[in-house]
């Protein structure tokens, strides 16, 4: 069994452009976060899907430069570009992260691998259906072959968030991830400026390898 991480990255962002390139530091916020990506002991492959346009060129320069896997996809049909690359790089589950979550947990992510090992026959262990994480600890572990099914069937949002589909529908078997205590409503997630600070603050005082809650302890 062997887990790939896809991180969903573009440079067009609409709120803050360029935000997963922004510095914190001497690293960018997807460097940060692929440097705790691979502090998993579970994850076997990480790659960046990005687009295939000329604004994602400076993210494929950079997965170049650090030797980072990557692949290039339509921009707004975010479920055909997560579908091919489930063609390209084969692998029996994967994790879906988004690439404005610099502080996401790789210890959080290695128990919910074990999860998955545990519930194997649900198609989607997540823990946003119903959000008790903060924002920025979103994860979601799906089975490949779930994205059989033409992206034609979807609406214009669906494909471009790309596992919304797989809520609205009563045919998917998911499992979610919930904790006693509701932090959803703190913010580790880089969305706007002012998150980018804050984000960058708690780097400055706890250091890029802390664990979640303990950013949370600031607010």
């Amino acid at each position: 069994m062997n887990y790939f991480c896809f991180v969903q990255a573009r440079f067009s962002s609409k709120r803050l452009r360029g935000k997963v390139l922004k510095k914190i530091g001497k690293s960018s916020i997807l460097e940060i976060m692929l440097r705790r990506l691979k502090k998993s002991k579970k994850i076997d492959k990480i790659i960046v899907l990005t687009s295939n346009t000329n604004q994602d060129k400076k993210l494929i320069e950079l997965c170049k430069r650090k030797k980072i896997n990557y692949y290039c996809g339509p921009l707004n049909n975010v479920f055909l570009r997560f579908k091919n690359a489930i063609k390209k790089y084969k692998s029996n589950k994967i994790i879906r992260i988004s690439g404005d979550s610099p502080l996401i947990d790789w210890r959080l992510i290695d128990k919910m691998i074990n999860l998955s090992m545990k519930y194997k026959s649900y198609d989607i262990i997540t823990n946003i259906k119903k959000r008790t994480f903060p924002k920025g600890q979103s994860i979601e572990i799906l089975k490949p072959k779930i994205f059989n099914l033409s992206s034609n069937l979807l609406t214009k949002e669906q494909k471009e968030h790309v596992t919304k589909y797989f809520y609205e529908k009563e045919n998917y078997k998911i499992y979610n991830y919930e904790l006693s205590k509701n932090f959803n409503n703190y913010n580790l997630c880089v969305d706007e400026y002012d998150d980018y600070v804050v984000i960058s603050k708690l780097v400055k005082k706890k250091g890029i390898f802390a664990p979640w809650k303990s950013y949370v302890k600031e607010f």
